[in-house]
């Protein structure tokens, strides 16, 4: 069974694969709120500064149309690769700069195409980060430490099979980002860290 994928305009589009594994979560990072205000796309946090993220193994993305518009950038040099649609602005989702370490965590924004988010990925039950939360948020470390431990027994066994090559976002015979990754200058960072 799959869960539809688009950005906002609709030029993009995919599917993810539903899978146990993934775990629906809230990030209240600053680099996530930094990430969004550069963006400038409206609703990707809600009131608290945080960003809902689909956490899952990237063997489960698929693009299908408009990879085109697909566009990659981090916000410092060792940072995130942050994937999101050139054409509309809508976050994509994030992953390591390593292709071996097999992890997608996918924005919300890019999943809302059906309104089957809870039926498809389960309940949020965690928040991570919340000491960056700009109002109280109350933590999960329980739930956040099964939901890891979930996705390091699924990646490492991804990891050990050689499947971590199966990734929509990497050259599968190069392992290099199938996009130029826009690393933002000092000016850029400083800009979105202080509209977050």
């Amino acid at each position: 069974m799959n869960h539809p994928l688009r950005c906002r305009c609709g030029k993009l589009q995919g599917h993810v694969v539903l899978s146990t594994t993934a775990a629906r979560a809230i990030c209240y990072c600053r680099d996530c709120q930094a990430y969004a205000c550069f963006l400038g796309t409206p609703g990707i946090v809600d009131q608290a500064g945080g960003t809902e993220v689909i956490a899952m193994l990237p063997r489960h993305v698929h693009f299908a149309a408009g990879l085109d518009a697909l566009a990659c950038l981090s916000l410092s040099e060792r940072g995130l690769l942050r994937w999101y649609a050139s054409c509309c602005k809508t976050p994509i989702g994030n992953t390591p700069r390593d292709r071996k370490l097999p992890y997608a965590g996918l924005v919300r924004s890019c999943l809302e195409a059906s309104s089957a988010i809870e039926s498809s990925f389960g309940r949020r039950r965690i928040a991570v980060n919340t000491k960056s939360a700009r109002s109280e948020v109350r933590a999960t470390p329980i739930a956040s430490t099964l939901a890891v431990l979930g996705l390091m027994t699924s990646s490492l066994g991804t990891r050990l099979s050689g499947g971590y090559k199966d990734n929509p976002f990497f050259a599968p015979d190069t392992g290099t980002p199938i996009k130029p990754v826009h690393v933002l200058t000092p000016a850029e960072r400083a800009q979105a860290y202080g509209a977050a």
